[in-house]
């Protein structure tokens, strides 16, 4: 696929340039005369923002005179949260959970600053296995990409409202983790019942003609209205880069606004970034049908993601459930 050429987003050039530079220039590396700006990234289409703003190179553009931009692809929540502990990232896009992770381990330290994509993710269950409803998923199997992530909560928690458990809570639906790409062959194979996958996972199982849909993305939890990427950084971050933290919030806004506005350009940029850091690129009909299952948003659900708390505390995945005030940071929000 073609690299597609700068596009101009919603945020004007003019915008864009007279941002204030000031808060680049704090702690800049010896001799080098720039502060380094890392930021952390999945090749996922639920990172869209962060895809986007990459391929533009928005950032670098407008801190082209004082700061470097230095763009880090991660595979897993875990070894992102690694990362941004160990100081080698100061801005990241990053799931819910791991999100939550982070913030609970850091003792508050590590804030969300604002979401990036709502939803995502799909419940299937496989054809002829005699699940037309959620308490059909008695004594099934089902498959999870990872547990205590996002899909899983969400699953455990819909589970609940039914009055069904897990095997190891004392009921009878046995919950397995796999790959995303090992679930499409597990469906396939009828060695698991049912999944709970995101996108665009959800849409190729679909695809693969061996599974429907029972719940969509607005069926699944919250109404869709949950977050699937949100943005975070450091209390100390914050701190010493104020100016530097509104600025990149301003442009992740008027990214988010241009993805809303240009939603085919925005799937090419996305499909073009996947390509470039795995290799291969999605099929377009497949990401067509997984955008429309996404929504780009910066306006965070505070209870939703309370919500994921609440279910890990209720697993044992959590001692407790943190503070709102220690989980947010919005006063910088544009």
């Amino acid at each position: 696929m073609k690299k597609i050429t700068r596009l101009t987003l919603t945020l004007s050039a003019t915008a864009v340039l007279s941002l204030s530079l000031a808060a680049c220039t704090q702690d800049e590396p010896a001799g080098s005369g720039k502060t380094n700006v890392r930021i952390a990234y999945f090749p996922n289409i639920t990172h869209t923002q962060a895809l986007v703003l990459k391929n533009q190179g928005s950032l670098e553009l407008a801190w082209e005179d004082t700061c470097d931009v230095t763009w880090t692809s991660f595979n897993a929540g875990p070894s992102e949260i690694e990362a941004i502990f160990a100081g080698e990232i100061d801005i990241g896009y990053i799931g819910p959970v791991p999100a939550l992770n982070a913030n609970i381990k850091s003792s508050g330290d590590v804030k969300i600053i604002s979401n990036a994509t709502n939803a995502g993710a799909v419940l299937l269950v496989r054809k002829n296995a005699g699940i037309s409803s959620i308490k059909d998923l008695s004594g099934k199997k089902i498959a999870v990409p990872q547990i205590a992530n996002t899909q899983h909560l969400c699953l455990l928690s819909l589970l609940s409202e039914h009055g069904l458990k897990p095997t190891g809570k004392g009921g009878d639906v046995t919950i397995n983790a796999s790959s995303n790409a090992d679930i499409v062959n597990l469906m396939d194979a009828g060695s698991i019942d049912a999944a709970v996958v995101p996108e665009p996972w959800g849409t190729i199982i679909e695809n693969n003609g061996n599974a429907e849909i029972l719940l969509d993305y607005d069926e699944l939890f919250w109404n869709g209205h949950y977050p699937a990427a949100l943005v975070v950084t450091s209390a100390d971050f914050i701190q010493e880069h104020p100016e530097l933290v509104t600025e990149f919030l301003e442009m992740h806004e008027s990214t988010t606004s241009f993805i809303n506005q240009n939603p085919n350009e925005a799937q090419q940029i996305v499909n073009t970034e996947i390509e470039n850091t795995t290799g291969k690129p999605i099929d377009e009909m497949i990401m067509q049908n997984a955008f429309t299952r996404i929504e780009a948003t910066t306006e965070l659900n505070t209870q939703a993601i309370l919500s994921f708390a609440a279910i890990g505390k209720e697993e044992g995945f959590y001692s407790a459930i943190p503070e709102e005030t220690d989980v947010f940071n919005t006063e910088l929000s544009p």
